[in-house]
């Protein structure tokens, strides 16, 4: 009886940890994060009876989702020395889950994201081939190397929207400045995160922008990158006719990025530095939600 509780127990932790691989309630956001995005920003002239009942729809959020799962737990095998010294409790959790196990689980979400794909189009298999490559090459070689590891990794991360946008064929302008906005913010954030990874990049011969070219060329990036940010964030402003009450995220979002400037001048710490990038997920799970405002008029 104590045996079999014992193997019990170490399977439900084996299962724990894949979930936390997984970013399981990441996952929940990115899936929440298109249906709003497709509701009101990709074809908001639909509705949402439309939008639920499309099973194409639903099937290429599941593959992506599914792809970007396994892209997690390829990260977390490619990374475990690095996290290791980074961040032991993660470390410590997620590795519950012995390689072999996730080496299994990441070809098994691999193959059910392009098993859903097929169902959606043929023509989207090529994509999702791609997009699935694209998050293994990154994990395995690219991310130690600062021209390409933050570029790509925003890149991919912001892949599954740039599939509903080839989905409803809508190529306008206010869908690019939204993509110009999230892609900016992104890469601030993977940019503070290579700030407060620093000491296991470079244990580990990470070639990132901070262990290459120090604390502050970083930071004096991340301030270049928050000033080009004010771009899309004027001219989404300036399209409030579209947007509608979503301004007012806009509008409350500049104190912040003034903020973060300020900290990273005044205060630059380890400490700080993991506030800020968590500052940052408020910030975008936030603009997630403020979706929804775009079907208030002002």
């Amino acid at each position: 009886m104590l045996f079999k509780n014992q193997e019990r127990n170490k399977i439900l932790i084996q299962l724990l940890a894949l979930f936390a691989s997984v970013r399981g309630h990441t996952l929940f956001t990115i899936i929440f994060a298109q249906y709003l995005s497709a509701r009101y920003i990709f074809a908001p002239q639909t509705s949402w009876e439309y939008i639920l009942t499309d099973s194409k729809l639903f099937m290429l959020f599941m593959a992506t989702s599914l792809a970007v799962a396994g892209g997690y737990v390829i990260n977390n095998f490619y990374d475990a020395e690095k996290d290791q010294i980074n961040r032991p409790f993660k470390y410590l959790l997620e590795h519950q889950a012995s390689p072999a196990l996730q080496l299994f689980c990441y070809s098994i979400l691999n193959f059910l994201s392009l098993l859903l794909a097929v169902f959606v189009s043929l023509r989207t298999v090529p994509f999702f081939l791609i997009y699935i490559f694209g998050l293994w090459i990154y994990s395995h070689l690219l991310k130690k190397h600062f021209w390409l590891s933050n570029l790509f990794a925003v890149l991919l991360a912001v892949t599954p929207f740039i599939a509903i946008m080839i989905y409803f064929k809508n190529f306008s302008s206010i869908v690019f400045y939204h993509a110009s906005f999230l892609f900016l913010i992104m890469l601030i954030r993977d940019l503070i995160k290579d700030l407060e990874n620093f000491k296991g990049d470079w244990v580990r011969n990470y070639k990132t922008i901070t262990v290459v070219f120090g604390e502050k060329t970083t930071i004096i990036i991340i301030n270049i990158l928050i000033l080009l940010t004010f771009v899309p964030i004027k001219l989404l402003i300036d399209s409030k006719e579209v947007i509608h009450s979503m301004v007012y995220y806009f509008l409350s979002l500049i104190p912040f990025l003034l903020l973060i400037v300020i900290i990273l001048w005044k205060s630059p710490t380890q400490k700080m530095y993991l506030w800020l990038h968590n500052l940052l997920k408020v910030l975008i799970v936030t603009g997630i939600l403020s979706i929804i405002l775009i079907r208030f008029p002002l």
